[in-house]
């Protein structure tokens, strides 16, 4: 059936005069409401109110509008139904075949500074959801249109043949429900920011873990597998907003990418993130290999790569600048399966253009930013939630512990140490100097141990290094080791009830140790 008759109503108002204006020539009634109907008007597009439509003006500041029988029974009615064909005579519904509603922008008025809890009420809204809810139930005879990015196809499509193909309409009607659905967890979250104490209510701080949260994401895009070839994977980004960060990063050449690859890319591009010189970090299945942090980065790619050649072999790597042809050339003597950087100048690109399945991702304005969203882990029949690790401590915080304070060099090699000891699963020891890492102990079941496994993998000598602990030494045997392959300073945490006889063992050893006061275990 042909589109007769269309409602428009919407607050972002992009290329929506041009959209009516190709509606307006197919010799479609236009309905509408107060912004729109007048901006719709002054481009010289015909448009009938929604109040006289209806018989019903607006009222309630505004609140009523659209919310009335001849509205949604106009949607909502069968057209194929014989009774609600009578039904809708009856009554004097005539139908509306295409409705264009976008939603007051919830979302963006509850990040605003100095917001009042009125505001925060009024910016639900109401008539938008409703409309849209019973357009995309009526599919079958109403197109819904809620994405400016949709104009087009709808309007070829009715220039064309005077209506949607059925598929369009239940694509939209998908998309429909899926922005009502996104649209009400968000209100629903914040909702828990309003108290209400002594008849008044109240705008508070967000909780930092609310009572519910609501996450609608879309796919962006297959990967080649998950964590392994029989497991199916792909990408999720929040629905209702452009993809952030590593997920928004642009693929310049290379293979289509896995679970693992993105895994391995979010763990390099949040180390490289660390560090404000020119750094580069080497991850392999999900911890770093090698880091380094210096002059250039053609000098951070070769102490990073120093630091364990063997693994990084088949590795990923990230920079936190862009990559110039002196790094590339280095780096292209080397088989790695991602790089991840803010760019890739373009003689670096011509390099890397030799290794076809090198994938190249060029991270989005803010792509080397914190992760700030709250972390999720599943767990069958729930979910863990918790705060990003974003615990830093300032220098005036760290407290020297042993007889020996540290010297200016041991301390500023200790702060490189500790970052990067924060993004090596636990338990996590490293072993670093000059603004490098030498070795590497990740996810020992014993400390002792990941000391060991860090010596053992070291290919440079650990005299005058500094080692770093993600967490406590339960026990001086760790301590010990670290002494006796070279190490003259250590940072943990602290914290254990055998602190004394660790603290005890630096001294005998003459060790300089610093407590933080903040663990970085990481799972």
């Amino acid at each position: 059936m042909a589109v007769e008759r269309a409602l428009i109503s919407v607050f972002d108002k992009s290329g929506i005069v041009e959209f009516a204006k190709r509606l307006a020539a197919l010799k479609i009634e236009i309905l509408s409401t107060g912004g729109t109907a007048k901006l719709l008007r002054e481009a010289g597009v015909s448009v009938r109110d929604v109040s006289d439509f209806t018989g019903w003006p607006e009222m309630l500041g505004g609140r009523v509008k659209t919310l009335h029988p001849k509205v949604h029974g106009g949607l909502l009615f069968r057209r194929r139904n014989a009774e609600d064909q009578k039904q809708a005579a009856e009554h004097g519904i005539a139908p509306i075949d295409l409705v264009v509603v976008n939603l007051y922008p919830f979302e963006a008025t509850a990040a605003k500074a100095g917001l009042t809890a009125e505001e925060l009420i009024e910016n639900i809204d109401i008539g938008g959801p409703t409309m849209l809810r019973s357009a995309a139930k009526n599919f079958e005879s109403v197109t819904v249109v809620t994405d400016p990015e949709d104009f087009e196809r709808v309007a070829k499509e009715l220039e064309s043949a005077g209506d949607t193909t059925l598929a369009t309409r239940l694509e939209l009607a998908r998309k429909v429900f899926a922005t009502t659905s996104r649209y009400d967890g968000t209100i629903t979250m914040e909702l828990e920011r309003l108290a209400a104490a002594s008849g008044n209510i109240s705008l508070e701080a967000r909780p930092v873990l609310p009572q519910r949260v609501h996450i609608a994401l879309r796919r962006q895009q297959e990967l080649r597998y998950g964590e392994n070839p029989h497991q199916a994977a792909a990408l999720y980004v929040p629905a209702g907003r452009k993809p952030e960060g590593l997920a928004a990063a642009k693929q310049l050449q290379g293979k289509e990418l896995s679970y693992n690859n993105f895994v391995d890319l979010e763990a390099a591009r949040s180390l490289a993130a660390e560090f404000s010189k020119p750094a580069a970090v080497i991850i392999k299945h999900n911890n770093p290999c090698g880091t380094a942090e210096q002059g250039t980065l053609r000098e951070a790619y070769l102490k990073a790569l120093a630091c364990d050649p063997l693994s990084a072999f088949g590795g990923v790597l990230a920079f936190n600048r862009m990559v110039d042809a002196a790094t590339a050339e280095e780096v292209a003597k080397l088989f790695v399966e991602c790089i991840a950087a803010p760019g890739f100048d373009e003689k670096s690109k011509a390099i890397f253009a030799a290794k076809k399945n090198l994938r190249l991702l060029e991270l989005p304005p803010g792509g080397l930013e914190p992760e700030g969203e709250l972390q999720l882990k599943r767990i069958l029949g729930g979910m863990l939630v918790q705060q990003p690790d974003l615990g830093e401590v300032q220098e005036s915080e760290l407290r020297t512990v042993t007889k020996r304070a540290p010297t200016a060099e041991e301390l500023h090699t200790m702060r490189f140490a500790w970052k990067v000891a924060k993004h090596v699963k636990s338990n996590a020891i490293v072993f670093a100097k000059d603004g490098a890492t030498l070795g590497v102990g990740a996810g020992q079941m014993s400390r002792v141990d990941s000391v060991k496994l860090a010596v053992m993998k070291a290919q440079s000598p650990l005299a005058g290094s500094v080692v770093a602990s993600d967490a406590f030494f339960p026990f001086p045997d760790g301590v010990e080791e670290a002494a006796k392959a070279g190490a003259t300073a250590v940072i943990q945490p602290g914290g254990s009830v055998r602190d004394a006889d660790v603290i005890g063992a630096a001294d005998r050893l003459g060790l300089a140790m610093v407590f933080t006061g903040m663990r970085h275990f990481l799972h």
